[in-house]
């Protein structure tokens, strides 16, 4: 089906990223969130471009917004629009000399809350000409789409278009408050502990492949969509949870119950697309990250001793 030929008015490109934007989250509510906007400007323009093209690009189920052939060709182009305008940025922000300008870091909500703080509260007193942004998100956001320039992530399998050098080991162990330890044996086998656990959007984590294959059929008495208020919980004496020794181990009202657990080890990296790697404002803040948190190694590595 090409339906380009039939159109007599130019693409806009923001109807087109609207259109793509829809098919990629699978709702119209999903994309809306993605796009900033709310559910009823999605349907409006959604509605305008398929008058103006006379196309009709979703259709309305029962269980929501079906997309159409015409949907699917849309989406199509504006995707390699997308990726070739990515592809362009990136080469472009690569030639870049000046050590100033925006970089943007992702990370954990667990090493945002932590250590980056401090690593980047150093790097911008060295470097006022560079304005750094942080997001925090436990999904790998995509680099190649310029969602940031630089990832800062606990992987065992980095992906393979991003380069990056590998600063320490991760560890794990199993941490509770005092006043859970006081009403419940600290030495009991792990499944008769009363249990805090990732939700299934941290499924593919650490912590959350361990449970499966550890504590399967155990059933958890919360489950949170964050590390840091798994943490939390553990705190306030809910139970026990696995967590990160660089997170568990310097939180206060938290002890540990067992020993570092190594099949749980995984590593940090500090990671770039290779466009970026030569633009200098990008490889100065790599370089000051890796020095910055190498220096917390054996906090890492679960090295310090257990309280």
């Amino acid at each position: 089906m090409q339906i380009v030929s039939a159109i007599s008015h130019r693409l806009d490109w923001s109807d087109l990223q609207v259109v793509l934007a829809v098919v990629e989250a699978g709702s119209l509510a999903a994309a809306a969130r993605g796009l900033g906007v709310d559910h009823t400007t999605v349907l409006r323009r959604i509605g305008a471009f398929e008058e103006q093209l006379g196309v009709r690009l979703f259709e309305r189920k029962p269980t929501g917004y079906a997309r159409t052939a015409a949907a699917e060709e849309l989406a199509a182009t504006a995707r390699g629009m997308q990726d070739a305008v990515h592809d362009v940025e990136r080469r472009l922000a690569g030639r870049d000399l000046r050590v100033t300008g925006n970089v943007r870091v992702t990370s954990t909500d667990t090493l945002a809350r932590q250590l980056l703080p401090a690593a980047l509260a150093g790097f911008a007193r060295e470097h006022p000409g560079i304005e750094l942004e942080l997001s925090t998100t436990n999904a790998m956001v995509s680099l190649t789409k310029r969602d940031a320039d630089i990832a800062v992530r606990p992987t065992r399998t980095p992906p393979e278009n991003l380069i990056g050098r590998r600063v320490a080991e991760v560890a794990f162990a199993i941490y509770a408050a005092p006043a859970y330890l006081s009403r419940t044996a600290k030495r009991r086998p792990l499944r008769d502990h009363t249990w805090l656990a990732p939700d299934d959007s941290l499924a593919s984590t650490t912590i959350g492949t361990w449970m499966r294959r550890e504590l399967a059929g155990v059933r958890p008495v919360l489950r949170t969509d964050t590390l840091t208020s798994l943490c939390s919980a553990a705190v306030a004496g809910h139970g026990v949870s696995a967590l990160p020794c660089y997170l568990g181990d310097p939180t206060p009202g938290l002890v540990r119950v067992r020993g570092t657990i190594p099949s749980m080890t995984t590593q940090l990296w500090v990671l770039t697309h290779a466009d970026l790697r030569t633009t200098p404002r990008v490889r100065a803040v790599v370089d000051w990250l890796v020095t910055a948190l190498a220096a917390n190694r054996a906090l890492f590595e679960g090295r310090q001793p257990a309280r």
